[in-house]
């Protein structure tokens, strides 16, 4: 089926920003709207920068988009992204919260974009829904909201809520929108323009860095990291991950020693520090559940090794970002 038999249906696309959104995250979802109106030769996506008053909002790089409304004047629009980036829990307030249950209530789609979830399910609109965030934000994500079923994927769909990571996922998400709209064919043109050789689907999950250093190479190796990241509140031995894997512990040692340089359990305990550095700045939970979210015994010995690794104490480090934040 061609794009030319498919309905000349309007989309009116809405992005929603706050401060210090990511510009590579909107701008990737932007440009295959553009460039899908470009090679249809007719308008069918139109896309409002909505900004809490209207004026433009600095990105985390601080360039600005121009504004077309404010959070008092949005026009009437078929799917608004919430767009965030860093320190998203840093500008919640009710004035998001408002404007997002508004638009759910004129049923409006809702999406987010990298920690554009974020906000969502602060609002108390991602309960009972699955969805995705930024990778660095997931394990925070999943302690704070319970009620909904959050995935380490690039992008998810689930009814009318579509939600995404960062970087370059939201182009991903896109595509697909606009294949389901104007057919696969079109979805084509517009990543061969873009010079890109693959279009992911939705259930391709991120890709850590350490799937990216070592590529797939060492499948035993991203198989035991695997298993650490998801076993970091009840941290399993090394002689557990060796069977699991299937191989014996020894060769399991000389795998982390040869790629990683350490031996398997400090590259444990640096993911589970590295994740309760994460909880520590991005939730309001006490040290104590920190700890223990990440798999240590008790609080004391937490703040020990929290110290250690990264030559601060917990409660000195939320300090740190609590007076960042008061600027």
């Amino acid at each position: 089926m061609t794009s030319e038999q498919y309905p000349d249906t309007l989309t009116r696309f809405g992005f929603l920003l706050v401060s210090k959104y990511s510009m590579i995250a909107i701008s990737s979802a932007i440009e295959p709207l553009r460039m899908a109106n470009r090679l249809l030769g007719k308008n069918l996506f139109t896309w409002t920068i909505i900004t809490a008053d209207g004026n433009p909002e600095p990105a985390s790089n601080d360039l600005m988009l121009a504004a077309d409304c404010g959070f008092n004047d949005i026009p009437e629009l078929d799917i608004v992204f919430v767009c965030s980036g860093v320190d998203v829990n840093g500008v919640y307030n009710t004035d998001i919260q408002k404007v997002l249950h508004n638009l759910a209530r004129k049923k409006v789609i809702l999406g987010g974009l990298c920690t554009g979830t974020y906000l969502l399910a602060r609002s108390g609109l991602m309960d009972g829904y699955r969805g995705t965030v930024h990778w660095e934000n997931i394990a925070s994500m999943r302690e704070e909201f319970q009620q909904m079923q959050i995935s380490d994927e690039l992008y998810e769909i689930d009814r009318d809520r579509f939600t995404c990571a960062g970087g370059s996922a939201p182009m991903d998400m896109m595509l697909k929108l606009i294949a389901d709209s104007q057919g696969s064919k079109l979805s084509a043109n517009i990543s061969e323009q873009f010079m890109c050789d693959r279009i992911r689907g939705r259930h391709d999950r991120q890709r850590t860095p350490l799937q990216a250093h070592l590529g797939s190479g060492q499948p035993k190796l991203i198989e035991a990291v695997t298993l650490m990241e998801a076993n970091i509140e009840e941290p399993m031995s090394v002689d557990e991950l060796a069977k699991l894997v299937g191989i014996s512990r020894r060769q399991l040692e000389r795998l982390f020693q040869k790629h990683l340089n350490c031996v398997p359990t400090r590259y444990y305990m640096d993911l589970r520090l590295n994740c309760a550095r994460r909880l520590l700045l991005q939730t309001d939970k006490s040290i104590v559940d920190v700890s223990l979210a990440c798999g240590f015994v008790s609080a004391p010995h937490f703040s020990k090794c929290y110290r250690d690794f990264f030559g601060i104490p917990p409660r000195g480090e939320r300090h740190l970002k609590q007076a960042s934040n008061s600027k």
